[in-house]
């Protein structure tokens, strides 16, 4: 028995399939450029937030990951372990932590200023149609937020 062929429900016309298909590979162009300096993606993201604003705490870190905080704390261990940050409990608050660089966290940031551009060349894209494409991005997870039940 033939099923009906919906197009609605192709894989190939699936916004969600095309967001993730492309994240994916994102995220496999990155491995080689994260692994050279010892770090796997979710830990450079982490890096990204306390090279722009360092002393933050976990609950900080984590809501501008779109995270929870326990799914961010094995990767602050293993940041720590390597000696790329300090994690301490607030002196104000002690079921607060707070996250500080080390020198050698802020010295890594040197050697990731090169990896926007590694992304660009690889996306045979200009910087320009790349952030306009993160732009659009941006503007979907916002709608996508305010679209989810309170």
């Amino acid at each position: 028995m033939d099923t009906p062929r919906c197009d609605d429900l192709l894989l190939d016309n699936q916004v969600c399939f095309a967001l993730y298909s492309t994240s994916l590979m994102l995220t496999k162009v990155y491995k080689p450029i994260l692994q050279a300096v010892g770090l796997t993606y979710p830990q450079y993201l982490a890096m990204l937030v306390l090279w722009e604003r360092d002393g933050i705490t976990v609950g900080e870190l984590s809501a501008r990951l779109l995270t929870d905080p326990g799914s961010v704390t094995p990767l602050l261990k293993r940041l720590e372990g390597e000696g790329l940050i300090t994690r301490t409990r607030s002196s104000a608050d002690e079921r607060v932590v707070e996250l500080r660089l080390t020198d050698k966290g802020r010295e890594l940031q040197q050697q990731a200023q090169a990896f926007p551009a590694c992304i660009v060349e690889a996306s045979g894209q200009s910087a320009e149609q790349l952030m306009a494409l993160k732009d659009e991005l941006v503007k979907l997870r916002s709608q996508l937020q305010q679209a989810l039940p309170a």
